[in-house]
């Protein structure tokens, strides 16, 4: 095969599955070039110049990802990841708080579903927050279903699967009226629509870097000024004690990199992204029959389509698309192993069958 006949079918290849995962921004790989190679000292290390050139890139980082959510530098704590930040979220907000009692919604990703499961066998009662037939929550249920006992609400902001956003505002209201702890899982929409921890009462919140252009094996949890949450690693005292281990610096830096980034383009991406959506939804249903958009018809994320197609499984409509070098996803990456239904879509009401 000529240059040319590759560099033509790699522009033919479409990636329809950016929830998943972002490409690296070229920008944010040049920003993190140098701690990879020339300032490759520990931030813990501060008292040589390697050491301070790391602690300041981390500490300029961590500015970059408070100013994208509306935060102060010191409630970020970086991790590995979304999983890592929920899992510091359910487990150590309800571990701190001395309560026993837990608020989920039903389509919450399985880093916190899956999280409930050892807290239910130390004797933790969980309650489910029921969705409608878009995925939204009820902040009336919510209301309901928190007590005196209740040491933690998660709601995500929006839903990685269908796109819906939750009534987070006033979810969060709520919770703060009540003195519970409010966490919201932002790693599907913050960089996406704004995400901002003072607007929707968020007392901890998610962020994943590779879902917005950063890099992957990088994300934080913001947790505001007075929030109590214990610690679920043991060693160091980095990330002020909240996540022991050396940080990742070079992702760390390109986390803030894309922060930065967002705050200059999101508006932009999103009428260009929203146009491209709609234009991908009306295209799908002129052609396709036995076809439902799933998800709320408006209150949804500008980059995601959600469709179930009736009278075919989703997994060969996925290998026809591979086979015209179209990348697209039938659920969440994390489930992409499992041939069971997606819980969000059952949670919904829809049936097995589609």
């Amino acid at each position: 095969m000529s240059s040319r006949d590759a560099d033509a079918q790699a522009v033919k290849k479409i990636f329809f599955d950016h929830i998943s995962t972002t490409p690296l921004d070229p920008r944010v790989l040049e920003a993190m070039i140098p701690y990879l190679t020339e300032w490759y000292g520990n931030p813990s290390s501060h008292i040589h110049e390697q050491g301070q050139a790391a602690l300041r890139a981390v500490d300029r980082a961590r500015g970059e990802v408070a100013a994208l959510v509306g935060a102060k530098a010191s409630e970020i704590v970086f991790t590995s990841g979304a999983t890592e930040s929920n899992n510091l979220a359910v487990l150590g907000a309800l571990e701190a708080s001395g309560k026993r009692h837990v608020v989920v919604s039903e389509v919450e990703h399985f880093s916190v579903m899956n999280a409930l499961i050892p807290l239910r066998n130390a004797g933790a009662e969980v309650t489910l927050l029921p969705v409608d037939r878009n995925g939204l929550v009820d902040p009336g249920d919510v209301r309901k279903a928190l007590r005196r006992e209740t040491g933690l609400l998660s709601v995500m902001q929006a839903n990685s699967e269908i796109g819906s956003i939750q009534p987070v505002e006033e979810i969060g209201r709520i919770a703060r009226e009540l003195g519970v702890t409010f966490h919201v899982d932002a790693a599907s929409s913050a960089g996406h629509i704004p995400c901002d921890t003072g607007a929707i009462h968020a007392d901890l919140l998610t962020l994943s870097s590779h879902n917005f252009y950063g890099p992957k094996g990088t994300g934080a949890l913001f947790i505001r000024d007075g929030a109590k949450v214990a610690s679920r690693s043991f060693g160091g005292f980095q990330e002020m004690g909240y996540r022991a281990g050396t940080e990742n610096v070079a992702g760390i830096v390109g986390m803030g990199k894309a922060c930065e980034l967002l705050g200059q383009r999101m508006e932009e991406d999103n009428r260009r992204i929203f146009a491209l959506r709609e234009g991908l939804r009306e295209g799908i249903a002129e052609r396709i029959k036995y076809l439902l958009y799933t998800g709320h018809p408006e209150k949804r994320l500008p980059n995601i389509a959600s469709f179930c197609f009736r009278c075919i499984e989703g997994e060969g409509i996925l290998l026809s698309l591979d086979a015209y070098d179209i990348c697209a996803s039938s659920g969440s990456a994390c489930t992409s192993g499992s041939l069971d239904p997606s819980h969000c879509l059952m949670a919904m009401g829809l049936p097995h069958a589609i």
